[in-house]
C-alpha cells in the first residue's frame, strides 16, 4: 500500500543465500553500538538504487523480497515488475514485467520463490495471489474468501488488503497477511490467511483454501510483511506514517501455532474463546542507530522510510540476517532503502 496516499522451502532458501550473508560487511556481527533493542542490530543500510533505472524500467517503488534458487534476491515492485537483484552489490541484472489475466498491470505487493522456481505474486488490488513462471506468464490464481475481496465484492478497503506473503516451514502452507482490518472486525485486528498445497493427477500442484487467523497491530498501523521460520513462527512487519512526524516501523514475533481458525467467523470484535496470534516485539526501529542515514522528509529517525518488504536471507549462530526495503512511491521525498538486520529470536 502508498502510505503517502492514505519456494523452496524456508530451509533450502536458508541454504540458497549463503552468498549474501557471507558479503562484505553485512557477514560480520554488528557492533554493540548498531544495536536497535537487546534482540535487533542494524549492520549497515544502503541507498545504492534509489531513483535508479534498469533496462527502461524504474527500480524503485519495492514492496516486497525473496531469494531466488541460485542465491540472488527478487525484489518486487508495485508497478507490475520483478526484478533480479546481485546478492552482494544488490545491482540489477533482469527484469520481469507482470500482468493480470486481461494484461493489466497490478499492484503487486507480496512475494514468493516457491521450490520449483516460479512466483507467487500478490496484488492488493482485488486482491488476489497468482503464480506465474520464470518468464512471467500466469500459471494459476488461487481462490480467496468473498469477504476478503474488495468492496463491493466483499468487505476489504482498496489499497489495504493482501501486502504480506509467505511460505511456511515444509513448504506444504502459504500465508498471506492483510493489511488493514475488513468492515465488521474490531479496529486494528487483521485476519492472515493461509492455503494448504494439494497435488491431482490431472491439475498438478494447486492451493486450495485453508485455515484464517487474526492478528492484532499497534494502534494506526497495518502488515506490510510477514516471513516464515523455521519453527512456524512469523516475522511481522508493522508500519505507519503521521504527516509531519515520519514512519513507524515495528519488528514482531508472532506465534500462529496455538491461534483461532477464524475461516467462519464473519466478525471479529472480541468474542470470547477466539486466540488471536500471540506476539511480541523484536524491536521498534525508530530506536535504531541512524548509521549516517539522511532523510527527505521529516522522520523519528533518519534512517527510516517506508519500509514494506522483508526477507530473511541466512543465519548464524547468533541469529538471523535479515533484509529490509522501502517502497519510495517514486517520490523525490521518499528512498529506496535497503536496512541489513541482524535479528535474535
Amino acid at each position: 500500500m502508498r502510505l503517502r496516499t492514505v519456494l523452496a522451502t524456508f530451509t533450502a532458501g536458508l541454504a540458497a543465500a549463503a552468498t549474501l550473508t557471507a558479503a562484505g560487511p553485512a557477514a560480520a556481527h554488528p557492533a554493540a553500538g548498531n544495536a536497535c533493542s537487546p534482540s535487533v542490530s542494524v549492520d549497515r543500510f544502503s541507498d545504492a538504487l534509489d531513483k535508479t533505472t534498469f533496462d527502461g524500467a524504474f527500480v524503485g517503488n519495492l514492496s516486497a523480497l525473496a531469494l531466488n534458487e541460485d542465491g540472488s534476491l527478487a525484489a518486487l515492485s508495485d508497478r507490475s515488475a520483478l526484478f533480479r537483484l546481485d546478492a552482494r552489490t544488490l545491482a540489477p541484472e533482469s527484469v520481469v514485467p507482470l500482468a493480470d489475466e486481461k494484461g493489466a498491470a497490478l499492484d503487486s505487493e507480496g512475494l514468493v520463490v516457491d521450490r520449483d522456481g516460479t512466483r507467487l505474486v500478490t496484488s492488493e488490488t482485488e486482491p488476489s495471489v497468482r503464480r506465474y513462471s520464470r518468464d512471467g506468464e500466469i500459471l494459476d490464481r488461487l481462490p480467496v474468501p468473498p469477504s476478503l475481496l474488495v468492496a463491493p465484492a466483499g468487505r476489504a478497503t482498496a489499497n489495504q488488503t493482501f501486502e504480506g506473503l509467505t511460505l511456511l516451514p515444509g513448504g506444504r502452507t502459504l500465508l498471506a497477511s492483510m493489511e488493514y482490518p475488513i468492515a465488521g472486525d474490531s479496529a486494528g485486528v487483521v485476519r492472515f490467511q493461509t492455503w494448504t498445497r494439494t497435488w491431482t493427477r490431472t491439475r498438478g500442484d494447486r492451493f486450495r483454501l485453508a485455515a484464517q487467523y487474526a492478528y492484532r497491530t499497534d494502534a494506526g498501523l497495518g502488515v506490510p510483511e510477514v516471513q516464515a521460520l523455521a519453527d512456524g513462527r512469523l516475522l511481522v512487519l508493522e508500519r505507519g506514517f503521521t504527516t509531519g512526524v515520519g514512519n513507524t516501523v515495528r519488528l514482531y514475533l508472532a506465534d500462529p501455532r496455538h491461534a483461532t481458525d477464524t475461516a467462519g467467523i464473519e466478525n471479529l470484535t472480541g468474542q470470547p474463546g477466539v486466540r488471536l496470534v500471540g506476539k511480541t516485539l523484536l524491536a521498534d526501529l525508530v530506536t535504531c542507530p541512524s548509521l549516517g542515514a539522511t532523510a527527505e522528509q521529516p522522520q523519528p529517525n533518519p534512517l527510516l522510510d517506508n519500509i514494506e518488504g522483508m526477507a530473511v536471507t541466512g543465519r548464524d549462530r547468533g541469529g538471523l540476517r535479515v533484509l529490509l526495503v522501502s517502497d519510495d512511491n517514486q517520490n523525490a521525498a521518499q528512498t529506496t532503502r535497503f536496512l541489513f538486520l541482524h535479528v535474535r529470536v
